[in-house]
C-alpha cells in the first residue's frame, strides 16, 4: 500500500543515501537501520511528506503522495523523535489537543484511559515540565491508542522508555498490525514484535 522507488537524499554536495527502494503492506512493519547520521530521520521525513527526496518517489495506494497531499497525510501518524510535548500542558491536555488538531478529538475518560495504558496513571493531571523524559515520551505515544490512522511513522519509539513502557508500545505496535495497519520506524534497539511481518531496510 506504501511503495518508495530508488529514493536518493542529497544534503549540500553530500548524498546521505540513494536507491532505496521498499514497499509496505497491511500488517507489515519496516525497520529503517542505519549509523547515525545515515539518513533515517530524513526517510522518515520524506515518507510523511515533510521533505521531497531529490530522486525517487512514493507512492499511497499507488498514486503519488504529492499529489495525494492531505488526503494522504490524513491516513498517517507521525511521532517525531522529539515528541512535540508541550511543557506547560498537562499530559491529559497534550493528548486532547493533539488529537483535535488532528482532526479526532477524544473524550477526556478515553484519553485517560490511554494514559494509564502506557503507564502514566496518577500523572495525567502533572504539567508536562515536572515529568520525565520517559513520561514525556509516554504522552507522545499514547495518540497510537488515540488517533486511527492506518500508517504509523515513529523516529526512534523506544528512546528513554523503560522495560515495561517497551512492552506496552510492542503489544500497541503488534495489535495496530493484527488489524491490518502498517508501520515504518527506526530504532536502535531491538523491538520484541510479535505478530505481522518486520521487514528491514538499511541506510549505509
Amino acid at each position: 500500500m506504501l511503495e518508495a522507488t530508488q529514493l536518493e537524499c542529497q544534503r549540500g554536495e553530500k548524498s546521505l543515501f540513494r536507491g532505496v527502494s521498499f514497499r509496505v503492506d497491511a500488517g507489515t512493519c519496516l525497520i529503517v537501520q542505519g549509523a547515525n547520521g545515515s539518513g533515517k530521520t530524513s526517510l522518515l521525513r520524506m515518507v510523511c511528506g515533510l521533505s521531497e527526496p531529490t530522486e525517487g518517489e512514493i507512492r499511497w495506494r499507488g498514486t503519488s503522495i504529492r499529489k495525494l497531499a492531505e488526503n494522504y497525510r490524513n491516513d498517517l501518524l507521525y511521532c517525531g523523535h522529539a515528541g512535540a510535548v508541550k511543557e506547560d500542558l498537562t499530559a491529559l491536555e497534550n493528548v486532547r489537543i493533539t488529537a483535535a488538531l488532528g482532526g479526532q478529538p477524544v473524550e477526556e475518560e478515553v484519553a485517560r484511559q490511554a494514559l494509564r495504558k502506557l503507564g502514566l496513571k496518577g500523572r495525567e493531571d502533572l504539567p508536562a515540565r515536572v515529568l520525565s523524559a520517559g513520561q514525556k515520551r509516554r504522552v507522545a505515544l499514547s495518540r497510537l491508542l488515540l488517533e486511527k490512522r492506518p500508517l504509523w511513522v515513529l523516529d526512534e519509539p523506544l528512546t528513554a522508555l523503560d522495560k515495561a513502557a517497551v512492552t506496552a508500545l510492542c503489544a500497541i505496535i503488534d495489535g495496530h498490525l493484527q488489524a491490518g495497519g502498517m508501520a515504518i520506524l527506526t530504532s536502535h534497539q531491538d523491538l520484541p514484535l510479535t505478530a505481522g511481518r518486520i521487514d528491514t531496510v538499511r541506510l549505509d
